[in-house]
């Protein structure tokens, strides 16, 4: 439990910046952020290779399926493979890529343009998250830290027990445009963002300090978020749009 209480957010562990290093080369905001935009331009690539499939008539919907497990079985493997996490990274954000493409397409077939606004509020949620971090506006504390992290792992459990009672025909209210599913995005929107913080807060911490691979964890962690945020942005301006 002291673990759980320590990360950042679902995909950052403590011992990932857990010990120190004798190197000269220490992880740096520059390195993550030069690797976070080299990830990002691989989803972004791989997502229009989707949505040219898709216009060939090219059933997408495997891919989506297959992006989704894929993504899940590299973040277990990084989890306990970090020196492998320079490999997995890029992996992860191809296997993401095929996920969120088939996931935009479906979006955009049913809502056009709906997928860009929902890419533009992600961008700026996450430059106001940022300059409410810098600013300390918003300070990370253990307690905001604590809160943060266990409404998100029980969202997250919450989505793995419903997509797996799917698998019988069962239906969640999570994927109804009801207004307790409305709300229930709502609240999961507000702690994705909420997660940017603890990402912010623990490059912070670390920067110069952990090996430089590191770079790549730290990476996985914002992708993580950033992809978690743009999905939840999707499904409640899609939600919103069917209901009104």
């Amino acid at each position: 439990m002291d673990l759980l209480k320590k990360t950042s957010n679902p995909a950052f562990k403590s011992y990932f910046f857990g010990e120190k290093t004798a190197s000269q080369k220490t992880m740096t905001v520059t390195g993550i952020f030069i690797k976070s935009m080299l990830s990002i331009a691989i989803i972004i690539i791989i997502s229009i290779g989707m949505w040219k499939l898709n216009k060939t008539g090219t059933n997408i919907k495997w891919y989506s399926m297959g992006g989704m497990l894929a993504a899940i079985v590299i973040s277990i493997v990084i989890s306990v493979r970090q020196h492998w996490a320079h490999i997995l990274v890029p992996l992860y954000a191809i296997a993401k890529g095929f996920f969120l493409g088939a996931m935009t397409v479906y979006a955009h077939a049913q809502f056009p343009n709906l997928p860009y606004q929902a890419i533009g509020i992600t961008v700026v949620t996450f430059i106001v998250m940022l300059l409410l971090y810098q600013a300390r506006i918003i300070i990370v504390t253990k307690k905001l830290r604590s809160v943060i992290i266990t409404a998100a792992a029980s969202i997250f459990v919450i989505y793995i027990i419903s997509w797996i009672l799917s698998f019988f025909g069962i239906k969640v209210f999570i994927w109804g445009t009801t207004w307790p599913a409305i709300i229930f995005n709502i609240l999961a929107a507000i702690f994705a963002s909420l997660s940017l913080l603890l990402d912010f807060d623990y490059i912070e911490r670390h920067k110069n300090r952990s090996p430089k691979y590191k770079e790549w964890l730290a990476t996985w962690g914002l992708l993580v978020t950033l992809v978690w945020l743009y999905m939840e942005v999707l499904r409640l301006m899609r939600k919103l749009a069917i209901k009104f």
